[in-house]
């Protein structure tokens, strides 16, 4: 089959550790049992593979609705770097530039859409496709939404076991490794861009 052509351990790793620094489930897990205080047991398996679903459509659509608009992919990754690097300062500075956790529902939203399945993570998974094999990012999508799941269904544990102290640390490491990511998505696409004006 053509789609697994481009099949690559080291992109699904990749496109794996990069949409799991994104999501940050972990870090997201006090909201998680707040949530789950407020509003009684998250359906972890209906919230993982709704938020799964959610991306691998838009991996695919989103694309298209771009060149409905005329915007190309390697623009359209510069500015999800752009999304990843705010992301990124957030996370290390330990600052709120845009963040909801208000909820009026349970489950699909907020904790599908948009926590896990949120602005930043559907920007991540479109402008990866600037770079990697789309059956590589879906790897990574639902070797996600599985991740996804299992932290749901034991938030609880994890916030006993984890420790606010170790939560803030985790969120810094992956906070430094986003802004690294969101400087190569830049400057590798920003040179394609160029490239291609030029030869235009």
């Amino acid at each position: 089959m053509e789609i697994l052509n481009g099949f690559s351990i080291k992109e699904i790793v990749t496109s794996f550790m990069v949409l799991f620094a994104v999501i940050d489930i972990i870090g997201s897990v006090p909201v998680i049992v707040s949530l789950q205080q407020k509003f009684g047991q998250i359906e972890a398996g209906k919230a993982a593979i709704t938020a799964g679903a959610i991306m691998i459509v838009f991996l695919f659509v989103g694309n298209k609705i771009l060149k409905l608009i005329g915007v190309d992919v390697n623009s359209f990754a510069i500015a999800g770097a752009f999304v990843i690097f705010v992301i990124a300062l957030e996370m290390i500075l330990g600052i709120e530039i845009n963040k909801t956790t208000e909820a009026k529902a349970a489950s699909i939203v907020p904790i599908a859409f948009p926590l896990v399945a949120g602005a930043g993570t559907l920007t991540t998974a479109l402008s990866l496709r600037a770079e990697f094999h789309d059956i590589n990012i879906i790897c990574g999508i639902i070797l996600n939404t599985i991740f996804v799941y299992l932290v749901l269904k034991s938030a609880k544990w994890l916030e006993r076991k984890i420790g606010d102290a170790t939560l803030m640390i985790l969120q810094k490491v992956f906070g430094i490794i986003l802004l690294a990511i969101s400087i190569k998505l830049f400057t590798a696409n920003f040179a394609q861009l160029v490239q291609n004006y030029i030869n235009f």
